[in-house]
């Protein structure tokens, strides 16, 4: 242990971090301990919730913030190869949800499907854990280790157990409230800071120790976090109040049948994550089969749901550009940090913590935003919030190439750059990701919401292959990154995003036309929260108004 003397500023933001994470645990003690059912007008099992999902959150973008460095440092896998790799973990992420959806509704009902998946995540952390052989030099010998095989299943036991626990347990918030109940909104947005506060602590104490002290150390932080989210939630079934039950009885033999199905999928992803060309294959084929079927379904509708379809699939079909842009954050942004930033004594990995916190600084502020301009008449259509997201997001790329080569090109990029880039991707994250939620609950024909709530999330598992693309050009022929062919993607991608948003901001009268809002009347039986599930790598967001 340093003397405080020598601190550096990672170590005094990682002791910062560890005070806030004591306080948030703190008054989880004190809400645990009162014998009231409900705390601050809420009642105790969202509290619950938010604690399992903050260590969920913590435990998942911790693991996230060192993945790319673990590949590129300590299994010698070349940049490229590294980011290709990112990206098909955090793709297939977000497809099985569909699985674990799937099951919780059918069959096992949210909690235990949350229980599942948390036993999995808690494994999959664990085993990350295992380093294997150590100091060696050679790539082809080193990724020969057996123990890579350990490292293929870690991966594998999170991705499914992320598709069993990630919309499951945002479900479960609802269900503590009735369908009238004007404190499901506040519910969300109190659930939604379990979850930023979980990446941004999560990202920072894993980080930190993962990069400065050991692989092992900061992986095993995240797998105890996973077990302390996983303990949590089991030790408060009572305060649900029976929410998240099985549809029906389920007998044990066919229950036992769903968790081996969900075995039988980690097999099939410690498959897939190996051989990513394969993955992209079957994104595009599926892919197809889906944007078929949707047309399919959308030509047997009425003249004005046909249209609101159609608006839909615009709105989806720009998901894998902006979050193939934006989910550089996790790959080739954090090597090009780690490398030719000058960050002081931080580890490039909690820089990662910046998004999650500018979503808690900023998300409350544009909720109210687009509230304030409603009222005035001056909310921007939801195509046109894309246009300005994809704007945003690229012009984060060209004030960062800016920015770096202001200094000249043997010098380290400054620091501040990298923090205005994740400032113009949160706000652009803010006018995509919500927006996009909400509309897809809007628009979509009652029969067909879960569909596209589906293609939705799939076109973002899409989009984070897309950035494993992205980010493996940045290692050009070679598979090493350098600063100049990075900066020259990052401007090449940044100028094409922002022709494209000129582009979607002239088409979005026509799309804006297309949804109907004028003739869009509330169902009698809404949920105010459904559709609050998790977006992308940073976690839920009010539901803005007038999207």
């Amino acid at each position: 242990m340093k003397e405080m003397g020598l601190w550096d500023e990672g170590d005094w933001i990682f002791v910062i971090a560890l005070v806030v994470l004591t306080a948030f645990l703190s008054v989880g003690a004190l809400i645990a301990g009162s014998k009231k059912p409900e705390f601050a007008g809420h009642p105790k099992g969202l509290y619950m919730l938010f604690f399992a999902e903050m260590w969920e959150r913590f435990s998942y973008y911790g693991m996230r913030a060192i993945l790319i460095f673990y590949l590129t440092q300590h299994w010698l896998f070349s940049d490229g190869k590294s980011n290709l790799i990112y990206g098909a973990y955090t793709s297939l992420v977000y497809i099985t949800p569909v699985l674990g959806g799937y099951m919780a509704d059918r069959y096992l009902g949210q909690r235990k499907a949350v229980v599942f998946g948390g036993i999995l995540l808690a494994f999959g952390h664990l085993f990350m854990a295992f380093e294997g052989m150590d100091g060696i030099a050679d790539a082809a010998v080193k990724q020969a280790d057996p123990a890579i095989n350990i490292f293929w299943l870690a991966l594998a036991l999170i991705i499914v157990g992320s598709g069993f626990l990630k919309a499951n347990i945002s479900v479960m918030v609802g269900q503590l409230y009735r369908l009238t109940d004007v404190r499901r909104d506040a519910a969300y947005t109190v659930f939604y800071m379990g979850i930023n506060t979980g990446a941004a602590l999560g990202t920072i104490l894993v980080g930190y120790l993962g990069q400065k002290i050991g692989w092992a150390y900061g992986f095993g932080l995240a797998g105890i976090g996973m077990v302390a989210g996983l303990i949590v939630f089991v030790l408060g079934k009572n305060v649900l109040l029976g929410a998240g039950e099985a549809p029906a009885p389920l007998a044990k033999k066919k229950e036992y049948s769903v968790y081996g199905a969900g075995v039988v999928a980690v097999a099939v992803m410690w498959a897939l994550v190996q051989y990513q060309d394969v993955i992209q294959n079957l994104l595009i084929v599926s892919g197809l089969a889906l944007l078929g079927y949707v047309l399919y379904e959308s030509f047997k509708l009425p003249k004005e749901p046909r249209e609101r379809m159609f608006a839909i699939l615009f709105l989806i079909a720009l998901n894998p550009l902006f979050w193939g842009l934006f989910e550089q954050a996790g790959g080739s942004f954090n090597l090009y940090t780690d490398r030719f930033v000058d960050k002081g004594g931080v580890p490039a990995s909690v820089f990662q913590s910046i998004n999650p916190i500018y979503i808690i600084i900023f998300a409350p502020i544009f909720a109210a935003l687009w509230q304030w301009l409603g009222k005035k008449g001056l909310e921007p259509s939801a195509p046109a919030k894309f246009a300005l997201a994809l704007a945003q997001v690229g012009l984060g790329f060209l004030v960062f190439v800016w920015g770096a080569n202001s200094v000249g090109a043997a010098a380290m990029t400054p620091v501040v750059f990298v923090f205005l880039l994740y400032l113009l991707h949160t706000t652009g994250e803010l006018c995509l990701s919500p927006v996009g939620l909400s509309a897809m609950n809007r628009l979509a024909p009652t029969y067909l919401a879960s569909l596209i709530m589906g293609a939705w999330f799939y076109m973002t598992a899409v989009g984070n292959f897309v950035a494993g693309k992205i980010g493996e050009a940045t290692g050009g022929e070679s598979g090493n990154m350098t600063k100049e062919a990075t900066l020259g993607i990052y401007w090449e991608i940044g100028l094409i995003t922002i022709g494209v948003s000129v582009v979607i901001l002239a088409l979005s009268p026509i799309v804006k036309k297309w949804m109907h809002l004028d003739t869009l009347r509330d169902p009698d039986d809404g949920l105010a929260g459904v559709g609050e599930a998790e977006p992308q790598a940073a976690g839920i967001h009010p539901e803005p108004k007038g999207a």
